[in-house]
């Protein structure tokens, strides 16, 4: 089964838009676990049991499990969310952005260490840097295209003067993947929930394209200004999911011993504002 075809089988099977994003910071954990890089694999777990339901998509981190030296407990969590929510699809975000044989490393490592559904990609190098990533069939390859953050309009948001139109970057790239990119229909885009005219923009030069939004929760983003720019509700062979990022709102709902409680509760509230503005 292709990547978009399970984002739209969860879809349907937990009723969510919502992924939860996996960014483990044992600073942030409840206490006793306060500070012990050791119990990541246990939060997210706990995190994941609570969630599982009510969710599109799961997006771990790695930065969050690197830094930790905690590359095993994130193969143990990929594992372990295969098992318990073997319907969830499962993003790596990485953000990798190399070229040849090194590209062929990282994919191999989503792929095959992680096990992941999907992998997060940076496309600054151009094609080079993403055609390693769809020999692996059925797996996706999310580039970011108009980001979150205030710094992603130093580059995304000028425009292209050598190609017809003018397009900004973000545009043009939006057009690349919807068309000579996508040779396998294999690619996603990265739009934030904090563009909403960048992201009606993005959904309507790349309609059926599946959407990695983050931005909703701790960042800001409004929930029902996100689904109005980009869910498109029909039930066709080219209907494109929208996948939704809460991280920290989630994970960090509740700072005692019934945090897990909390995030469910967190993620079932974002679910249904989600939900209402469909």
């Amino acid at each position: 089964m292709s990547f978009r075809a399970r984002l739209l089988a969860a879809e349907r099977l937990n009723d969510s838009l919502l992924c939860v994003g996996l960014d483990p910071e044992p600073a942030k954990f409840p206490a006793p676990w306060t500070g012990d890089a050791t119990r990541i694999f246990d939060f997210c777990a706990r995190i994941v049991d609570a969630t599982k339901d009510l969710v599109i998509a799961f997006k771990p981190q790695i930065a969050y499990f690197a830094s930790h030296r905690a590359e095993d407990q994130l193969e143990r969590l990929m594992a372990y969310i295969r098992r318990v929510a073997p319907d969830v699809p499962v993003i790596l975000d990485a953000k990798r952005g190399d070229i040849g044989s090194t590209a062929e490393q990282y994919a191999r490592e989503a792929f095959e260490r992680y096990q992941a559904d999907a992998v997060t990609l940076s496309p600054f190098m151009g094609f080079d840097s993403v055609e390693p990533y769809l020999r692996w069939p059925g797996k996706g390859a999310i580039l970011l295209c108009r980001t979150s953050n205030p710094g992603g309009s130093d580059l995304q948001n000028q425009r292209l003067a050598d190609v017809d139109g003018t397009p900004r970057l973000y545009e043009h790239l939006a057009q690349l993947a919807q068309g000579p990119w996508n040779t396998n229909g294999q690619l996603g885009l990265v739009v934030g929930a904090t563009f909403p005219e960048e992201l009606a923009r993005v959904r309507a030069l790349a309609p059926t394209l599946p959407l990695l939004i983050p931005g909703v929760g701790a960042q800001g983003g409004d929930a029902a200004a996100t689904v109005k720019a980009a869910w498109r509700g029909d039930k066709s062979a080219t209907s494109a999911p929208i996948i939704v990022n809460s991280s920290r709102a989630v994970l960090y709902a509740g700072r005692d011993a019934e945090f897990a409680s909390a995030a469910r509760q967190v993620a079932l509230a974002t679910r249904a504002a989600l939900n209402a503005a469909r």
